[in-house]
Order: structure tokens, then sequence, then C-alpha cells
């Protein structure tokens, strides 16, 4: 039998490409066996085959890349109106035993629920509390409601004001103009608009920090609105917390200057 040996011969070619393929095949298994020797082991090459194979760990932290660091949750403060008061005044009271202290303690803890809901850290503050001296917040609602006397139709609705002595009326006004608009809007009640000196001049006004937006609510009449403040402050407490929100985010709520009488 006579061999072909011309170079480009279709037998001299495939004779070259199966010499390739078990030269590559030995070279891969020669460095795979090299893997589990001892010299594979002190040059710490054990783990190669595994990072070939197998995908980065999710867990594994890029030592060039900062660590990302959780935003701090914005702080929102909610004084009880007359609770942990002192001479253990309730507020006002009712023949039959309710107080202004029961109806503003179930509110704030509701809109506290709320707020907390929507990622808020949310303080619930006592009348004199010790932490409001000097206390930072993006903004602070003192909840309170009205007299349980009968003086007539006319004494119902809720009221809202700012200390007109604050540092920053702007902000102020702005909270308490979306307070008003939006308890307004979720509750159906009426403003009234017999602003009182112990509300523009609320003591709570003067003990938190200059920056921290502050307003003060009467939520309601204990007397006229009775029903609604006892059989739905899920809703009075939805009203004060829309508010809040409305001001944080900057929502639109252009009324008048609500402290004027």
């Amino acid at each position: 039998m006579i061999m072909d040996m011309n170079t480009n011969s279709p037998t001299r070619v495939k004779i070259m490409r199966s010499l390739l393929t078990i030269s590559v095949t030995a070279a891969i298994l020669a460095t795979i066996f090299t893997l589990f020797t001892p010299l594979g082991i002190t040059y710490g090459l054990t783990g190669g085959v595994g990072e070939i194979f197998s995908p980065p760990s999710a867990f594994e932290a890029d030592p060039f890349l900062p660590t990302p660091t959780p935003s701090p949750r914005p702080t929102i403060g909610i004084v009880v109106g007359h609770w942990g008061y002192p001479d253990d005044d309730v507020g006002a009271t009712c023949p039959d035993g309710l107080t202004e202290l029961n109806v503003n303690l179930d509110i704030a803890t509701r809109t506290q629920a709320i707020l907390q809901q929507e990622g808020f850290n949310v303080d619930l503050l006592r009348e004199y509390d010790e932490r409001l001296e000097g206390y930072k917040a993006v903004a602070l609602v003192s909840i309170h409601a009205d007299s349980c006397l009968p003086l007539g139709n006319e004494a119902s609705g809720f009221k809202v004001a700012y200390a007109l002595a604050t540092a920053r009326p702007d902000k102020a006004n702005r909270l308490v103009s979306c307070i008003y608009s939006r308890y307004s809007e979720t509750t159906g009640m009426p403003f009234h608009a017999g602003i009182t000196p112990d509300m523009t001049s609320y003591h709570g006004f003067e003990e938190i920090h200059s920056e921290t937006a502050a307003a003060i609510i009467e939520t309601g009449f204990l007397f006229n609105d009775r029903q609604i403040l006892t059989q739905q402050p899920d809703l009075l407490a939805l009203g004060i917390a829309n508010g809040v929100l409305c001001y944080i985010r900057n929502e639109d709520a252009s009324l008048p200057d609500t402290n004027q009488p």
C-alpha cells in the first residue's frame, strides 16, 4: 500500500487534527490533576475549579466599593394634650366622665400608627415631656379637643394654629395649611375660627428646636362633635396624618392664614 505524502491531502489533515485534539485534552487533564497535588494545595489553587464553574457568591463584598448605609428615617413628634399633665389635669371633662385626655390619646395613637406605616419614626410625647427641650423633627403636632359645655351650635368644628412667635413662620404656616386642608377634606368637619392665645402661645412651641415646624390642633368639641370624636377616631387620625404628609411631601395646600380669627 502506497501512502499519500502530499501535505495538503485529506488524510494528513485528519491526522493533524486528531493529534491537536489529543494534545489539548492532555493539557487540560494535566492542569486539573495538578490542582489536587501538594503543589496545587501549596499555591492555593484548590479553589480554581470551583471559581471557574461556579458564579461568584452574592454575599462577597467588593473591598473597593463603599458599604451602603441605610438612610435614617425622618422623625415626627405627636404631643398628646394633657397626657401626664401636672395635678392630674385631664383637660375638658364631660358629665359622664369622658375626658379630653381619653380622646387625645386615642386619636394620637392612631395617628402615630398611620405615619409609622408610611415609613417614619413617630414619637408619642407627653404634655410636658422632657424630650421636648430642643426637640428636632420634620414636624410636630400637639393634639387636643375642645370644650364639653353646651355652648350652642356654633361650638363645633376643628381649630389649627401655630405659634405667632415662631422662628420659621413660613414652615409653620405651611404645616398649618396642610393640616387645615387635609383634615377638613378627610373628616368633613368645618373649621372653627376661634383661635385662642392658648393655641398661638402653646408652651411646647417655646421648648422645641427652632427649625422644627409645629402646629396645635383642636380636633373638635367634646359636646357637639362627640359622635365623630368617639366613634370615628380613625378618620380624625387619618386627617391629621394626611396633613403632616402633605407638609413633608410639599403638596399644595394654598389656604389663608388660619391663625387669624
